[in-house]
């Protein structure tokens, strides 16, 4: 009897070690100090990541704090916004929507939206769910997201405004990321089904998976008594608070707020082909729709990482890696960014979270777990990237503490009161310009909890400088002419949109 049970404790304890050993030697030994250095590398407060390899979790760990002034840990509960990961959620929505029966994914939107404008005919007339799920409308990536994004416009305006926006490519030639198109692809679920777009994800998705602690909208992620505080170091060279944002008004593009716990349930999900702990949550047929490419990203070879090719799908990026076929996506919010990614060959998933949204860490360390995993070669991501980043973000300091050190007692072209007034952009509306002792500032219409400083420097230029440092600080100038204000051209983070947006005086 007594060798019986030392042959089960034997194999108990040598199947254990050789599980252990299966690991690649990354996970086993390094991948601890590893995101330890990281964090200090990349000032990154907190970051929580989940592996998981042929149906189990091999590694669910938080790291750093949620907060630096409470210097509580980060957990494997703690909320992230997992932004734009949410259209995974979303494209999943409507492929399973397809193939119920309830659409097709090649209806056009004014099928549904008979009122809906691009901004040409023939793109209004074409454009379909796909499109708009794909990034192919012929918009720049970000293309109206400073109008959109922590703004008080409804789901209905931002859709209304669309028109606005001028593509500068051809319809469905380039890809140009676009949330305000699944904003409009998620519109349609109340349509056709009578619920909410966050009740339909909820019910179908949430609900199922026992994401119990995620939040399907941003209301209330403040209050949660374990989510991350968003960070920043843009525009400077310490971390910065910023506040938490509000996507409700783009919720299918980006609203979810979750945790390495429940994100688990979604990988799992993914890796056993649309089934969680043996129920099916959506079809094969409705999953592999999501992985199928309609929008070809760059076919032409990485020189950092063994990719040739990459595509999107619906709500969701595509690659080849080594030889395997990835699927990915990104989420960027302020204050926070993350990335989840599932290679199905493999039985592998990964998600990462982290609250500074000015580092690359956060895919490096994705890369690592990749590179472990499917056999490349090691080389020290992380440190492959940060000697660019860290140069990059000092030149961009330096830079602002010469704008500032210009910012004297000079005085401008003409009075401060001829610069007041209201300014009309045609695709954001208004702001209005006001003069507050030595310095401008302005008040934008649609976003009550932003505004911006200007100090005049010199050479009729000024120092724009916004109150939530996630925009930025920029030098401007306005136009002038027969000693006449005309406009202000103002630039913002490219995190937020990239082109300036040009106001016209009125």
């Amino acid at each position: 009897m007594k060798f019986f049970f030392y042959s089960l404790f034997f194999i108990f304890f040598f199947t254990r070690i050789n599980a252990q050993s299966s690991e690649p030697a990354f996970i086993r030994d390094s991948i601890d100090s590893y995101i330890q250095k990281g964090l200090k590398d990349w000032n990154l407060p907190g970051l929580a990541v989940v592996i998981i390899k042929d149906g189990k979790v091999v590694w669910m760990k938080g790291y750093g704090v949620k907060d630096i002034q409470s210097n509580k840990p980060v957990d494997d509960n703690t909320l992230f916004m997992i932004a734009s990961n949410t259209k995974l959620f979303t494209g999943s929505s409507m492929a399973l929507l397809e193939t119920q029966g309830k659409i097709s994914l090649d209806d056009p939107i004014t099928k549904y939206f008979p009122t809906y404008r691009l901004h040409d005919t023939t793109s209004t007339k074409l454009a379909s769910i796909r499109d708009m799920l794909s990034h192919h409308i012929g918009t720049k990536t970000f293309e109206g997201d400073f109008t959109f994004w922590n703004t008080s416009l409804s789901r209905e305006e931002i859709m209304r405004r669309m028109r606005y926006l001028k593509p500068p490519f051809h319809f469905r030639q380039e890809f140009g990321y676009c949330n305000s198109c699944f904003l409009t692809a998620g519109q349609i679920i109340p349509v056709v089904t009578g619920e909410s777009w966050e009740q339909f994800v909820q019910r179908n998705f949430i609900g199922p998976l026992a994401m119990n602690h995620t939040l399907v909208l941003s209301t209330g992620v403040a209050d949660q008594p374990d989510v991350a505080t968003p960070y920043t170091t843009s525009y400077s060279d310490k971390l910065n608070k910023v506040p938490y944002d509000n996507w409700n008004n783009l919720a299918p593009a980006a609203a979810i707020i979750s945790n390495i716990n429940d994100l688990s349930h979604w990988l799992f999900m993914q890796l056993d082909s649309g089934n969680y702990q043996g129920k099916e949550i959506i079809p094969w047929e409705a999953l592999q729709k999501t992985r199928i490419a309609n929008s070809w990203v760059k076919s032409i070879k990485s020189p950092l990482y063994p990719t040739h090719f990459i595509g999107y799908g619906l709500g969701l990026f595509m690659a080849d890696y080594a030889g395997r076929q990835i699927f990915w996506h990104t989420g960027g919010a302020g204050g926070m960014v993350s990335n989840v990614c599932f290679v199905p060959e493999e039985h592998l998933g990964i998600a990462i979270l982290t609250n500074n949204d000015n580092q690359y860490f956060y895919e490096d360390l994705r890369y690592q777990i990749l590179d472990a995993y499917l056999g490349v070669p090691y080389i020290n991501r992380s440190l492959q990237n940060l000697p660019g980043f860290l140069e990059q973000a000092k030149a961009v300091v330096n830079e602002i503490n010469g704008w500032k050190a210009r910012v004297k007692s000079n005085k401008s072209e003409l009075p401060l009161t001829a610069y007041t007034g209201v300014y009309k952009n045609t695709l954001y509306g208004k702001i209005r310009i006001s003069q507050s002792n030595n310095q401008l500032v302005i008040h934008y219409e649609t976003k009550p909890d932003l505004s911006a400083t200007l100090d005049y420097m010199d050479k009729g230029e000024w120092l724009i400088t916004y109150n939530n440092i996630l925009y930025g600080i920029f030098q401007v100038k306005f136009v002038i002419s027969r000693n006449k204000v005309r406009s202000l051209t103002t630039p913002q983070n490219p995190f937020v949109e990239y082109d300036p947006y040009v106001f016209i005086k009125e």
